[in-house]
Order: C-alpha cells, then sequence, then structure tokens
C-alpha cells in the first residue's frame, strides 16, 4: 500500500511538495518551484550556455543575449535553467523531509515556461524502513559453538606435516636445490601446527555461530529491498565471477557456451544469494546505528593501508569503503558476541 505524505509550506523553501511512497522502497516527489526562484537562474543559464557555444564575430562566452537565445532558442535556455533550478531544489527537498536516498534521482519535467512555475516529478530510491527482530535476544540465545569443534587430533597434526613437507618438497625441486626436512620432525614445530590449526578450527566455529546469529536476525526482520542495491550486488558477483572464470584460463562465452546457459540464467541462480546479503547488511547496518557502533578514521586508515600492501594497484578510495564495511560489519558481529541471557 501507498502512503502520501505533504511539507508544509510555511517551512518548506519550495512550497507543497507530495511524497509518494512506491514499491522496492522507492518514492515520487511532485511538486514546483516557485515562478519568482526559477526566473532567477536565467543569468546563470545564458552565462552556462555562453561559454558552451561558439558564434563567429564574438568571444567565447561575450555573445549578447538576444543573439544567444536567437541561435540556442528559448527552450535551450529555459532547459538550462530548470536544471540549475532542480540541481539546488533536489537537495533542500531531501533535506527539509529527512529523506535519505541511495540512488540518483531520476527527474521530470512535467510544465516548463517562462515566468510560471517549474512543475516536476521526481522517482528516487530510497533507504527503506527496517522493522528489525529483537538481535539482542537471538544473539544471546544463540549458543556458542561446541569446543570439540576446536579440537585438534594427532592424525590431523600428521596429515598437516606431510602436506607441507610436500609443498617444501615441490619449492625445492623447482628451485633444483636440495630437500631439507631438519626441523620439520620437532616436538615445537608440531606444536605450531597444532596452534595453527586450533586457531582455525576457532575461527570457522566463530563464523558458524555468526552466521546463525544473522540469519535468525534477518529472518526475524521485515525490510522492503531496494532493487537498486539487489542490482548492485548482482553486479559485484557477477564481476567476481568473471574474475574467477578468467584465473581458471578461460572466458565468459566458453563458459556459458559449454553449460548452455546466459547471463541471465546465471543473474536468477544468484538472485536469492544477492538479496540475502542485502537484507543482512542492512540489517548490520540498522544495529550498528541504534548501538552507536562506528568505526574510527584511523582504524579504516590502517586497513587501507594494509590492503593496498598486498593488492598495489587497488583503488583507494575503493578500498576505504570496503575496509569501513568490514570494520563496521566485525565490531558488530563482537557486540551480539557479548549477549547474554537476562
Amino acid at each position: 500500500m501507498t502512503s502520501i505524505k505533504k511539507t508544509t509550506p510555511a517551512t518548506k523553501t519550495y512550497g507543497d511538495i507530495t511524497i509518494k511512497q512506491l514499491p522496492e522502497s522507492q518514492i515520487e516527489i511532485t511538486g514546483a518551484i516557485p515562478a519568482a526562484i526559477f526566473d532567477s537562474h536565467r543569468k546563470k543559464a545564458l552565462e552556462n550556455i555562453n561559454k558552451t557555444i561558439k558564434i563567429d564575430g564574438y568571444r567565447n562566452g561575450n555573445v549578447p543575449e538576444k543573439i544567444l537565445v536567437s541561435k540556442v532558442g528559448e527552450k535551450t535556455v529555459l532547459e538550462e535553467m530548470a536544471e540549475i533550478a532542480l540541481s539546488r531544489a533536489y537537495p533542500s527537498i531531501v533535506i527539509d523531509n529527512k529523506l535519505d536516498p541511495i540512488s540518483r534521482p531520476e527527474i521530470s519535467i512535467t510544465k516548463i515556461a517562462p515566468g510560471n512555475p517549474l512543475e516536476f516529478t521526481i522517482k528516487a530510491t530510497v533507504m527503506p524502513e527496517i522493522r528489525i527482530g529483537d538481535y539482542k535476544k537471538i544473539a544471546a540465545a544463540t549458543p556458542a559453538r561446541p569446543a570439540t569443534e576446536a579440537e585438534v587430533s594427532e592424525k590431523e597434526v600428521e596429515e598437516a606435516l606431510v602436506r607441507i613437507q610436500k609443498s617444501h618438497e615441490e619449492e625445492s625441486a623447482g628451485d633444483h636445490k636440495g630437500h631439507d626436512h631438519s626441523g620439520f620432525d620437532t616436538p615445537e614445530f608440531k606444536e605450531k601446527i597444532k596452534e595453527a590449526l586450533v586457531s582455525d578450527k576457532e575461527r570457522i566455529s566463530r563464523e558458524k555461530r555468526r552466521i546463525e546469529m544473522a540469519d535468525k536476525i534477518a529472518d526475524a526482520s521485515t525490510i522492503e529491498l531496494p532493487k537498486v542495491l539487489i542490482e548492485s550486488e548482482l553486479r559485484r558477483i557477477e564481476a567476481q565471477f568473471s574474475e574467477d572464470i578468467t584465473r581458471m584460463g578461460t572466458t565468459i562465452k566458453d563458459y556459458l557456451d559449454h553449460a548452455k546457459k546466459t547471463v541471465e540464467d546465471l543473474r536468477k541462480e544468484w538472485r536469492p544469494h544477492a538479496e540475502k546479503k542485502v537484507k543482512l547488511q542492512l540489517v548490520l547496518n540498522k544495529i550498528a546505528e541504534d548501538e552507536k557502533i562506528s568505526v574510527e578514521q584511523k582504524e579504516i586508515d590502517e586497513e587501507v593501508n594494509h590492503i593496498l600492501e598486498h593488492y598495489k594497484d587497488a583503488d583507494r578510495q575503493k578500498a576505504a569503503v570496503y575496509a569501513a564495511g568490514v570494520l563496521g560489519n566485525e565490531k558488530v558481529f563482537q557486540f551480539l558476541e557479548k549477549q547474554s541471557v537476562k
């Protein structure tokens, strides 16, 4: 069901603004920019057009208004005025109405004429309303994994030792060096192997509990997932899949031909996972917001530097966004793990 709300003309810059809620967390904004405000942008619009047009006999940017308008037409001037007016109006409408857009606005002009209000419609996707489950209670009721999951047998240690020795032999053979196994079969080295295996099992056990907690909290939450976020996640999955296929020495086309599938077939298969991933991230973000969990810039910078050490060609800005997300999620999970039954 859609709902409609209106701003209060007395307190808003742009008069009556109607906001209609649409499916998939979209909104439709309709309104008008008063004629006086719209017409006030004519000078700037003419300056912008003047900079982009060349007319024989006049220096760039110095074409008289009458000649400029006769050359480009009044419609072009009005359209430039509208672009300036709406580029300034939209942020004000967002702030005035406490909106949280997560997509670029789709702007349609419904009425444009000199000396008249500029009427418009704007569609955008906003952050959805999240009715989150009782995450503290769910987290506290999700038991820790059995300690036995992190136990390591002597057989596992021996098997790991064999793998390490084999790897060392292969590297030595490639370097045409002799095989030196000294230090591998000592109690100290075996103890280090055991500690590493225990640590790995503890990490896996912790991840299993986190997944269980997250799934339960997401299932107990209600969110109308924005299409724009799902599409973004699908693009990310597709890009990662393409990289993986290329790394294997083949191409997406060859893979699709062999599997007798299309990209759209794959996207349909990926969609449930994408929806789950988006919902979970929105839930984690909501918990962070409610509990005022944040990541300091210093922590982000340190993680970005660590990433760039291993991936020299990585984009620093993208790495910062990734680092902020990973560190934020880690803090939320640490918070959830501290919850206890009251």
